[in-house]
């Protein structure tokens, strides 16, 4: 290497070709599914933002974005890796530590059986029974037991996921969010649980947060309000989830080079920002602010995601991803009943 080679500095950020054009793309796709999600007949079908983000990325992925991909990559991966980081730690500021109180610790221990049981099932099944790759059925396994999309999303980098697998795991979250929609409303009488056992049900159960507003709304306003409640106090598992992930997953490593254990600091962060939330150190007003960047952030990483999944992907991935997220529905509309009602029973 010669000096001068040696010397010359690193490029800026904002000079790295291809960075600029990929934001701007990235940022129009998700204000465009902002705009799709405030439609009345969208969102009462249950499209978030989030899910709409990701069905434009794919539309403009599978069409015109191959022709021009090569001067808007950076800007697209710098969307789908940083922006996503950036934004899952944002998402702490719609949680606060108060929440818990409201649906006592039955409300906690239920949300943890729940994930844990869910997760497990999910990576058991899904690689002994319906032979998927590890990385699938743990993504999978990650929205289903969490918060759909969104913890996908934030699982993806712990576990190393291709955008294919990404893009299958938020799959089977619309799908069986959206029919979670409708089931539930009707399963409400035949539960046999009042307004607030069926509301913290729904939350625990449901895999999205806008799917839970759905449902629980669909019941009544007071069930929408619990629903909501333990719904946060499940997201808030999501950090804990991610940093133990990150454990197992590095001890898993077949090389000792790679058996350093790395901690996710958007996971870490997203704690912080959650205790910074519960102290009301801050004006609600940039409370609010936070929140519509995070979403608009979110959302570009999303879209990111669909520029990067072919359809071709998608067809090669099968019945069996299906399959799995139908079964795990099953479990947390059955098994997730009865964990209820057996915690509600010892911890009342």
């Amino acid at each position: 290497m010669t000096q001068s080679a040696a010397a010359s500095p690193q490029p800026a950020l904002l000079s790295q070709p291809g960075l600029v054009p990929g934001l701007v793309l990235t940022f129009a796709l998700a204000a465009g599914s902002t705009g799709l999600a405030k439609l009345p007949w969208l969102s009462s079908a249950g499209l978030s933002v989030l899910t709409l983000a990701i069905i434009l990325g794919m539309l403009v992925g599978n069409t015109i974005f191959p022709s021009f991909a090569d001067r808007a990559d950076a800007g697209v991966d710098f969307s789908k890796n940083i922006l996503l980081r950036t934004g899952i730690v944002f998402f702490g500021f719609r949680i606060t530590f108060q929440d818990i109180a409201q649906v006592g610790w039955a409300g906690v221990v239920i949300a943890a059986l729940i994930v844990g049981g869910t997760f497990l099932l999910a990576v058991v099944l899904g690689t002994r029974v319906f032979r998927l790759d590890k990385h699938t059925a743990m993504l999978i396994g990650a929205g289903s037991a969490i918060c759909g999309a969104a913890a996908v999303m934030a699982t993806e980098p712990v576990v190393k996921g291709k955008p294919q697998q990404v893009t299958v795991a938020v799959a089977t979250v619309v799908i069986f969010g959206t029919l979670a929609m409708f089931a539930y409303p009707f399963l409400f009488s035949l539960s046999g649980l009042d307004d607030l056992a069926f509301g913290v049900y729904i939350g625990s159960t449901v895999h999205e947060v806008a799917q839970v507003v759905a449902a629980g709304a669909a019941v009544s306003e007071h069930v929408a309000a619990t629903a909501v409640i333990e719904k946060m106090i499940r997201v808030m598992m999501l950090a804990p989830f991610l940093l133990v992930l990150s454990v197992i997953v590095s001890r898993n490593q077949s090389t000792a080079s790679n058996r350093r254990i790395v901690i996710p600091w958007f996971a870490v962060l997203f704690i912080v920002a959650a205790g910074v939330n519960s102290s009301n150190i801050l004006p609600a007003s940039l409370v609010e602010g936070i929140l519509h960047i995070d979403m608009m952030l979110l959302a570009m990483a999303m879209a990111a995601l669909g520029l990067r999944t072919r359809f071709a992907s998608l067809r090669q991935a099968g019945l069996r991803p299906i399959l799995l997220a139908a079964t795990l529905f099953a479990f947390l509309v059955v098994g997730g009943l009865g964990i209820n009602v057996a915690v509600s029973s010892l911890l009342a």
